[in-house]
């Protein structure tokens, strides 16, 4: 895509002069989001993959006996990040899914897992879509010089990387802001069903390179003609999602109290409901059968953090989320 002479302009002359981005985990004004944070209040439920080869530039080199990534399984990035990946191969991408879908929210909305290190760290572009058939990419910025390649076990470092996953080590999360995307009709800002993860080739090279919002190659470590080659997917954080209902029960008469809660959970409510209680992971941690005001529920059990409290009646279902102190 071409872009305009303005843009061209302003890259000559700042080229020099870098303007930085938020730097590593632990230093001061990252945006790193450690994997235990309390922002996160679900993971995602489903991922599909389509694989890389191990090596773009040479579609006939084989790892393992593939010319594609093989390392991990597509399931190993849901749920918490504890350390399983799907490697994705040069070029390759993930989808990932989710119970209820992310939406427009105060500050960042999710946040993308790799396993790298800061002295190794593998990218991706990262795009999203309210319908699993349009996606939209982030504007991403890649300020990593592109006279040297930076070869097979060299990294790009935080500070030059906007808006591209795989920047901090595997902790630590990249997070993303929806309102970072331009409007479209075919964008539903506050209904993301789908989030896709795609590697960056990382050669500078033009005929191999991926490149960013301002066609700039993105200088990243390559080649790494491993079974385990290109981004390696942990797993995809939400920290802003949209409540999931259904049509038939009434919000106003369903209320869970207190919220925040410590010991013990109340329900008010004109019914009685069965009510299941789920961690951020999507694990089904505690049920009750029946229960109505004043009947109380025992949650002393339950590590603080944030939960999702699934009530129902009937075939009717409603998804509340709760703190625990």
């Amino acid at each position: 895509m071409k872009h305009s002479l303005f843009i061209s302009c302003f890259f000559t002359l700042t080229a020099g002069f870098a303007q930085s981005y938020p730097p590593a985990a632990e230093q001061p004004g990252s945006t790193a989001v450690h994997k235990d944070s309390s922002q996160f209040v679900a993971w995602a439920t489903g991922i599909t993959v389509q694989r890389g080869l191990v090596n773009f530039s040479n579609p006939d080199a084989t790892a393992g006996g593939s010319n594609y990534a093989t390392v991990g399984l597509p399931e190993n990035a849901t749920g918490f990040p504890d350390g399983s990946i799907v490697s994705l191969g040069d070029g390759g991408h993930a989808i990932a899914t989710f119970n209820a879908a992310i939406t427009n929210g105060p500050g960042f909305d999710f946040a993308v897992f790799e396993n790298g290190s800061t002295a190794y760290l593998e990218l991706a572009f990262v795009e999203v879509s309210s319908d699993g058939v349009n996606f939209f990419r982030f504007p991403n910025h890649s300020e990593t010089q592109t006279e040297t390649q930076i070869g097979s076990f060299g990294t790009p470092q935080a500070q030059y990387l906007n808006n591209i996953a795989g920047k901090y080590g595997a902790q630590y999360g990249t997070p993303f802001d929806i309102s970072d995307l331009p409007d479209d009709s075919l964008l539903d800002k506050n209904n993301i069903t789908h989030v896709k993860v795609v590697d960056v080739v990382g050669s500078v090279n033009p005929d191999y390179a991926s490149y960013d919002s301002f066609d700039n190659a993105v200088n990243d470590s390559f080649p790494t003609p491993f079974a385990s080659c290109g981004f390696d997917l942990q797993a995809v954080g939400v920290i802003n999602q949209q409540v999931l209902s259904l049509p038939g029960l009434n919000t106003a008469k369903v209320v869970l109290y207190p919220n925040p809660a410590q010991g013990q959970l109340y329900i008010r409510s004109d019914f009685a409901l069965n009510v299941e209680l789920y961690d951020v992971a999507g694990r089904k941690v505690l049920s009750f059968k029946n229960s109505s005001a004043n009947q109380p529920m025992d949650i002393s059990g339950l590590k603080s953090g944030v939960y999702n409290v699934m009530v129902t009646l009937d075939a009717r279902t409603e998804v509340l989320p709760l703190i625990v102190e």
